[in-house]
C-alpha cells in the first residue's frame, strides 16, 4: 500500500444521527440517503479501515421530546433505543446489498434480530473485516447515542469518532439560522465544553477528553467526506486535546 493510500485511522466509530437518515423527508428513512451512506462506508471499508457505526433514532422517536411532553423519561428513552435498532437493521440491509458483511450488535438483547453486546466479539468481528453497527445506545436511559459512541469507541480502541451532521462542521451559532455564524476548523475539548458548542453532549465530550480521542464533525450531505477524512484532507471540524 503506497503512502498516499494509507488511511489516517485504522479503526473508526462513525456516529450517525437518526435525523441524518431522513434526507428531505419529515420523518422515517430516505432509501437514497441510506444507500448513499452504505456506499461511503463500503468505500472506507475497502481502504482497509475497520468501521463501527453508532446510530441514533431521532428520525423515528426522540425520547427527550416525548419526556418533555409528559412521558416518563426512562420509558421514552427505551422507546428511542428500539428506534435505533430499526435504523441499524435498515443500514445492515443496505450494506449487505452492496456485498459488505455486517453485524448488528444491540445493547438490549433481542436474539432473533441481532447479537447481544459482547466487547470481545465486537472487536473480533472488526478484525475479521465486518462492519459492526452498535444499536440501542448504551442500553441505559438518560444516556444519549453520542455517549454510546464515545463509550464504544473506548471499548473497541477506535482511533477517532467521525460524527456526521447536517452542517459542515462546528459553528459558534446555528448556521442554518444565522448567516453570520463562524465555522471552527479546530477546537479543544475544553473549548467545546466552555462555550457549550453543540458537538456532542457534555458526557460524551468529557469521555473523549479523558481518553484523548479525536472527534471530527463533518457534513453527511457532501458525498465522499468520509474518504477525504481518511485520506487526511481537511474536512469539517477537528476536536482534540
Amino acid at each position: 500500500m503506497s503512502e498516499e493510500t494509507v488511511p489516517r485511522y485504522r479503526r473508526i466509530i462513525l456516529k450517525l444521527s437518526g435525523e441524518a437518515l431522513m434526507g428531505s423527508k419529515p420523518y422515517g428513512i430516505d432509501a437514497d440517503v441510506i444507500s448513499g451512506m452504505a456506499q461511503e462506508i463500503k468505500e472506507a471499508h475497502q481502504m482497509g479501515v475497520e468501521v463501527a457505526v453508532v446510530i441514533g433514532g431521532g428520525n423515528i422517536f426522540r425520547g427527550i421530546e416525548a419526556s418533555a411532553k409528559g412521558m416518563d423519561r426512562a420509558t421514552a428513552d427505551y422507546i428511542g433505543m428500539l428506534a435505533t435498532v430499526l435504523n441499524a437493521l435498515t443500514l445492515q440491509d443496505a450494506l449487505e446489498k452492496k456485498g459488505v458483511y455486517t453485524r448488528v450488535i444491540s445493547a438490549i438483547e433481542m436474539k432473533e434480530l441481532c447479537e447481544p453486546y459482547i466487547r470481545r466479539r465486537a472487536v473480533r468481528h472488526l478484525e475479521k473485516g465486518r462492519v459492526v453497527i452498535f444499536a440501542a445506545g448504551t442500553g441505559n436511559p438518560y444516556f444519549t447515542t453520542d455517549t454510546a459512541a464515545s463509550l464504544r469507541a473506548m471499548e473497541i480502541h477506535a482511533d477517532a469518532i467521525l460524527k456526521a451532521t447536517k452542517v459542515d462542521g462546528v459553528y459558534d451559532k446555528d448556521p442554518l439560522k444565522e448567516p453570520s455564524a463562524r465555522k471552527y476548523d479546530e477546537l479543544t475539548y475544553l473549548d467545546v465544553l466552555r462555550m457549550g458548542l453543540k458537538v456532542m453532549d457534555a458526557t460524551a465530550v468529557t469521555l473523549c477528553m479523558d481518553n484523548r480521542l479525536p472527534i471530527i464533525v463533518f457534513s453527511i450531505k457532501e458525498k465522499g467526506n468520509i474518504l477525504r477524512i481518511l485520506r487526511n484532507e481537511k474536512v469539517g471540524t477537528l476536536v482534540k486535546a
